[in-house]
């Protein structure tokens, strides 16, 4: 479900409001694998089934920095700012991994709208992404992340 909001200024009435949840995303092997050539981080917790079902965890799990990254697709299916000439992400704040994510899990973001303020002709947003793990009280990351948009 995606929030749509007509121009960037819509968002300064939004504040505190939460702005729905993208689509399920099952994390596969192949994923986790994918992102660990990607970034040189081959560590036997994540790539490794094998040595992993024997480790903490059980099963191998996703890199906090690959769950992280998901929000990148995440976002656009949360929410939708119209009326833009250009849209760019200054940075994150306040990034946690409080679980784990087993391969084979599903997992989805969350979204609200933590703030928003007018900015050198656009407005800058605070969004608070969830990243939930199907089946798990605890999510996977919880990341405030910042963007700007110009009309």
């Amino acid at each position: 479900m995606t929030r749509v909001f007509e121009t960037p200024f819509a968002l300064l009435e939004a504040v505190g409001e939460t702005l729905g949840h993208s689509d399920w995303l099952e994390i596969d092997q192949q994923r986790i694998n994918t992102f660990a050539d990607a970034t040189g981080d081959h560590q036997w917790i994540h790539v490794d089934p094998e040595r992993a079902k024997d480790g903490p965890f059980g099963a191998c799990i996703a890199h906090g920095y690959l769950t992280l990254s998901l929000v990148n697709l995440f976002l656009p299916q949360i929410i939708d700012v119209q009326g833009i000439s250009m849209g760019v992400n200054v940075g994150c704040e306040k990034i946690r991994f409080p679980a784990p994510v087993p391969v084979g899990s599903k997992i989805r973001g969350r979204g609200e709208l933590i703030s928003a303020e007018e900015m050198k002709g656009g407005v800058q947003s605070v969004v608070r992404v969830t990243v939930e793990i199907e089946g798990s009280e605890r999510p996977a990351c919880v990341v405030d992340t910042i963007s700007r948009y110009f009309p």
